[in-house]
């Protein structure tokens, strides 16, 4: 057995390293012998390299980004990095407006791209960015620009002016609608279901911005609705975006001329310019600037008849779009809002689809290939036969929408809606021959139940009915034209009853008056309710009887609605046959209107009703604007006959005379050429005839001289308001009746006729054309009171003469060539007067000063200057050359 090693004892050695213990976190201090590992730079910085120093004054986002860079990174691969700069776009435009106006093309050449991007939420970015920031500034850049055009008082070039607001001539509305449509249409033929719905979000938001972008592509957009429509099976999962496509579809066609209607303003604007009795204050007539008062768009003729054509393959496609959601809605135990919306929009879609279809059809017959005669006039076409055939037999077999299972009160009111849109779809149509009579009967009876109120929202009560029955009363008259004596009685019932009940100021009460006018006043001859029957008959007065309550009620508190029961009553009093039962209902109405206007106590004061306390355009309603001449006639002789015998004050009768030549309306405003329509409807005669009775009562007052002192001020602060032609001539005539000769005009008041007179007869040479027998009779009946205040004053013609020299050289920028014209005939014309060619001969100096006038615009006439201007004004004055010639050897 080996014997076990033996252990060894480790020896002790040195320490060479001192092993100290330190405390955990402490830091250590450097060794000794560390070496220091600082380097210390200095920076090396070139101005012209800095990226800094590039972007400096130039317009950039918060990140330091230009238009530029952000255009740029908007077609970037991530579609994050695209959304950040569509972000970055919007704030930088929002923080420098004037990068909008100047780089407007490049911003939608760059941002249209992203219309069909694969990303809902660049899309939804887009959107809103050309929703909240481009689209609005573009509009405002444009409003701005019309605005500025229209002033008168800017004095710069329309150049110039486009500079100043970012147009540089090249861009206007079109090429900016469409740079956009093209990718639009892209976009709505894209693969993607979501960007082809999200297509017409985007169009949308272009027509509510720029109306004309549907005008400009309507064919092509109706074709679009059409072929997503015919899908809408597929998008019934997204009810919200076929809300969207539904709404703008509605938007469309809501631009599109639907209705023949209008009320015609032009004769209430004419009378809005009328005079106070006493204090001749002028109201002057507000224009109204902007869009028009349909705010519809203007469509060429031949592309109008392509979108009616469209429109009939659109109709049966929004039929069959309502007929899919009907099983849906019937079987869902409640309405869903989107569902209800949905079915709204395209019932509305319809409705509007069908008006204007019906209307470009009546109005383009013969380019529509004419096939059937209808009852009102105009002719249905093969399409029209076509879309009424689809809407008689998929709409009125479920008409009226009833509910399966027992709804709400809501629900009730939805569907109460949905009736009554699909029975205005019906009235549009107005031709019940070819329907089945069970048919018929159904929907007549819905709709005399929805007038008597039988039928109503349960929910919102008569607001809510009263609302969309409002939709139904225009068709009410043609409807009455198709039904037999029955129907008709029953539905003049029901009509009577919903007149009385609803308030007076409400818009249902409103649409009853138009609707009564209707029925009353025949218009083109046609007459859609006559007193065929007693029952019919007792209807009619029961509506006239009604208007002075009417009255009463309403007060002062509502005067649009007093103008409208006024209005009514103007036209029944002049349409009414006389000796007529509805004749004696309406001078019956008159012993009740007292107290619309006064009534006597019994203390003996009098009590003003509320006509006193209406505007003025309402209580002219109460005064016949077409009076008869001989009533108008009676009216001044009883005047005068009081004034005589002491009854009237003389500055009552006198202001009766000026404000009677000053507001009579002549129609038509235009002197020559009269049309044979225009002497049917002409009172110029009228108002000649008024002017010499007036000017022989005026006469007989008293003594001339007094009466010409009372008068002189009155008619000369008159005329210088710049009345029609008419009227500034009856006054004169009235003057130079009172004065003699030499004239009895004051130097103040011969200064401020001069301007009246050169004023006056450059308007009466501006009127008349041409050198006929007509035309100077003419001439001679506006002219002839011009030449004898000339006559019996000799500075007169002198000062004329000299304003219209300034006239010139006021406006020597860019004088009218019509004026100037206008001038020269009135010279000529006085030269062919014999009493007028000797006036003329004494101001030779004055016409010399005109001639080198003319002679120094024509010189100072810039070459870019319109070259039909420079040779009218070049033909005035060779013609005025040659006439000062032919006065100067009559001087001799």
């Amino acid at each position: 057995m080996a014997k076990p090693k033996a252990t060894k004892k480790p020896q002790k050695r040195g320490v060479d390293f001192k092993k100290i213990k330190r405390k955990i976190g402490r830091k250590l201090p450097p060794p000794k012998n560390a070496t220091n590992t600082d380097i210390k730079s200095k920076a090396i910085v070139l101005p012209e390299q800095s990226v800094a120093s590039e972007k400096a004054g130039l317009a950039v986002s918060k990140k330091g980004l230009t238009l530029k860079e952000l255009l740029q990174q908007t077609s970037h691969h991530n579609p994050k990095v695209r959304k950040d700069a569509l972000l970055g776009i919007k704030d930088l435009v929002l923080k420098y407006p004037t990068e909008l106006k100047l780089h407007k093309l490049a911003l939608i050449e760059k941002l249209r791209e992203r219309i069909s991007d694969d990303d809902k939420v660049v899309r939804q970015t887009l959107y809103q960015l050309l929703k909240s920031v481009i689209l609005p500034g573009c509009k405002k850049v444009m409003h701005l620009y019309l605005a500025f055009v229209g002033l008168s008082i800017v004095k710069v070039t329309i150049k110039t002016l486009r500079l100043l607001l970012g147009l540089d001539g090249k861009e206007n509305q079109g090429p900016f609608i469409s740079l956009m449509m093209a990718y639009v249409f892209n976009a709505m033929t894209h693969l993607t279901l979501d960007v082809r719905l999200m297509a017409f979000k985007f169009f949308d938001l272009l027509v509510q911005n720029h109306p004309t972008s549907f005008s400009l592509y309507a064919e092509k957009i109706l074709l679009s609705y059409e072929d997503i429509l015919q899908k809408s099976q597929l998008y019934l999962q997204d009810k919200g975006r076929l809300k969207n496509v539904l709404a703008g579809l509605s938007c469309c066609l809501s631009l599109l001329p639907c209705d023949e209607k209008r009320i015609d303003t032009a004769s209430e604007k004419g009378f809005a310019a009328r005079r106070t009795l006493h204090a001749f204050e002028l109201d002057v007539a507000k224009e109204h600037a902007g869009l028009p008062a349909d705010h519809g768009v203007a469509i060429p003729k031949e592309c109008y008849i392509t979108v009616i054509k469209k429109l009939a393959d659109l109709i049966p496609v929004l039929v069959n779009c309502f007929q899919e959601f009907m099983p849906l809605i019937q079987a869902a135990p409640e309405i869903d809002a989107q569902f209800f919306d949905c079915m709204l929009l395209t019932l509305q879609s319809l409705d509007q689809a069908v008006s204007c279809f019906i209307y470009g059809s009546n109005k383009y017959h013969s380019e529509l290939q004419v096939s059937l005669p209808s009852y009102e006039g105009p002719l249905m076409t093969i399409w029209g036969q076509r879309v009424s055939t689809v809407v008689w037999k998929k709409l009125l077999n479920v008409f009226p929408l009833s509910p399966v299972h027992h709804l709400s009160k809501k629900d009730d009111d939805r569907y109460f809606i949905l009736n009554i849109i699909m029975a205005r779809i019906f009235l549009h149509f107005g031709d019940w021959v070819h329907l089945p009579a069970a048919l018929g009967e159904n929907f007549l009876n819905f709709v005399e139940s929805t007038l008597s109120g039988k039928v109503q929202s349960k929910q919102s009560g008569k607001g809510l009915h009263g609302k969309y029955l409002v939709s139904l009363l225009a068709s009410i008259p043609r409807l009455l034209l198709q039904l037999d004596y029955y129907w008709k009685c029953r539905l003049l019932e029901a009509f009577t009853m919903a007149f009385k009940n609803c308030s007076p100021e409400s818009s249902m009460k409103m649409a009853s008056l138009a609707t009564i006018e209707e029925m009353l006043v025949p218009k083109q001859g046609v007459q859609y309710l006559d007193a065929s029957g007693p029952e019919v008959l007792g209807y009619q007065i029961a509506w006239i009887s009604e208007l002075p309550l009417l009255l009463i009620l309403l007060g002062d508190s509502f005067p649009s609605c007093s103008k409208a029961v006024l209005h009514l009553q103007l036209r029944l009093g002049q349409c009414i046959p006389l000796n007529s039962s509805l004749s004696q209902a309406y001078d019956n109405m008159q012993h009740s209107m007292r107290q619309f206007y006064s009534t006597y106590l019994e203390d003996g004061s009098i009590c003003y009703g509320p006509f006193t306390k209406l505007t003025t355009d309402c209580q002219e309603l109460s005064v016949c604007s077409d009076m008869e001449p001989f009533m108008l006639f009676r009216i001044v002789e009883v005047l005068h006959s009081s004034f005589q015998a002491g009854h009237v004050h003389i500055s009552d009768h006198i202001s009766f005379f000026i404000t009677l030549l000053s507001c009579y309306k002549v129609l038509p405003e235009k002197i020559y050429p009269e049309l044979e329509n225009d002497e049917k409807i002409s009172n110029r005669g009228t108002l000649k005839s008024m002017t010499s009775i007036v000017g022989s009562c005026m006469s007989q007052i008293g003594d001339n001289r007094l009466v010409f002192e009372i008068l002189d001020k009155v008619l000369l602060d008159q005329m210088s308001l710049k009345l029609p032609v008419d009227n500034t001539c009856a006054m004169l005539r009235v003057l130079i009746k009172l004065d003699s000769r030499p004239t009895r005009l004051s130097d103040q008041s011969i200064i401020k006729l001069s301007r009246i007179l050169a004023e006056y007869l450059i308007d009466v040479a501006s009127c008349i054309s041409g050198y006929d027998e007509e035309a100077m009779n003419i001439y001679h009946y506006y002219l002839v009171p011009g030449f004898v205040l000339f006559d019996r004053s000799d500075k007169l013609l002198k000062l004329v003469l000299n304003v219209m020299e300034s006239m010139i050289t006021e406006d020597i920028s860019s004088p009218s060539s019509c004026t100037i014209v206008a001038m020269v005939n009135v010279l000529h014309l006085m030269h062919k007067d014999v009493k007028a060619r000797k006036i003329l001969l004494a101001c030779m100096t004055e016409i010399d000063h005109l001639l080198q006038t003319l002679f120094e615009l024509q010189s100072s006439k810039k070459p870019d200057s319109a070259i039909e201007e420079r040779h009218k004004v070049q033909h005035a004055y060779d013609r005025l050359k040659v006439l000062r010639s032919t006065v100067f050897k009559e001087c001799r």
